[in-house]
């Protein structure tokens, strides 16, 4: 995918020292986003049994965002079109450890899975979110679509947001 390696996003919050989103690119950094997915999907919230990876994980046009912060993998997130012409993409598997969670880094993943789609040429982003995270997303632009609904076990609230293709 051309590009979407090479940005990334980088900010400072207060206490969280600097914070650094960008597509894992070697095995290492790759390795890094699935163990946190596992940290927080299958061993605090207990959503998988052994691996929340997917058929979706093994498919070329998804992009596999890391969290850093000062350095160290702390978040992550996926991303990946939906449709054969990339207008449509879904954000996923958005995981920060929890003691972190007050550092403001899901908020960065979140914008950085929203911008790089927006470059990629997409046009709207959808999401299934947990209840309880609705207000957050709600607060980074996010609108609710329909009701909510069991997604993995879980009742989700579909969510979108138009994506700016400049960004």
């Amino acid at each position: 995918m051309p590009g979407a390696s090479s940005r990334s996003t980088t900010v400072s919050s207060a206490g969280a020292g600097a914070i650094e989103c960008r597509v894992a690119c070697g095995d290492d950094l790759l390795e890094a986003h699935f163990d946190l997915r596992r940290a927080v999907f299958v061993s605090e919230q207990e959503l998988f049994v052994d691996d929340d990876r997917d058929d979706r994980d093994d498919d070329p046009a998804t992009l596999h965002a890391v969290g850093l912060i000062d350095g160290e993998p702390c978040g992550a997130v996926r991303l990946y079109p939906l449709e054969p012409t990339w207008r449509e993409w879904k954000g996923d598997r958005l995981a920060v450890l929890a003691e972190l969670r007050t550092h403001h880094l899901g908020a960065e993943l979140v914008r950085f899975a929203v911008a790089t789609a927006g470059r990629l040429g997409g046009a709207r982003m959808i999401a299934h979110v947990q209840l309880p995270n609705v207000r957050f997303f709600e607060r980074l632009g996010w609108t609710t679509k329909g009701t909510p609904a069991p997604f993995h076990g879980v009742d989700h609230q579909l969510m979108s947001i138009p994506l700016d293709r400049g960004a």
